[in-house]
């Protein structure tokens, strides 16, 4: 049960951070509340936004996002032993995605 609440805390913690720059970075409003699936949905829509730009910029965010989204997914279904080192690099490509698209 810890292992859920700690997953759940922390994707709503990802969310609170980067819902709306990501959201800007495709000129949408953000949604709020997300569960982790639908986070992960949003990373993946911004992801593939950026990946048709023809700024080298965005298609370099892109791949930030892309790294993210993996890390997301696999922090669904990994043991908890690697679930925090999983949203960590998360956080990291997705700060990443955000300074670059920038």
């Amino acid at each position: 049960m810890a292992v859920q609440t700690t997953r759940t805390d922390t994707f709503t913690a990802l969310d609170s951070c980067f819902t709306t720059e990501l959201a800007v970075l495709i000129g949408s409003e953000p949604p709020r509340g997300l569960t982790p699936n639908r986070f992960i949905d949003l990373v993946e829509e911004v992801r593939d936004a950026l990946a048709g730009s023809s700024l080298g910029n965005f298609r370099d965010a892109s791949d930030h996002l892309d790294s993210a989204a993996a890390c997301l997914t696999d922090a669904l279904t990994e043991p908890s032993t690697v679930q925090a080192e999983l949203l960590a690099q998360a956080r990291i490509h997705l700060r990443g995605a955000i300074e670059t698209a920038g």
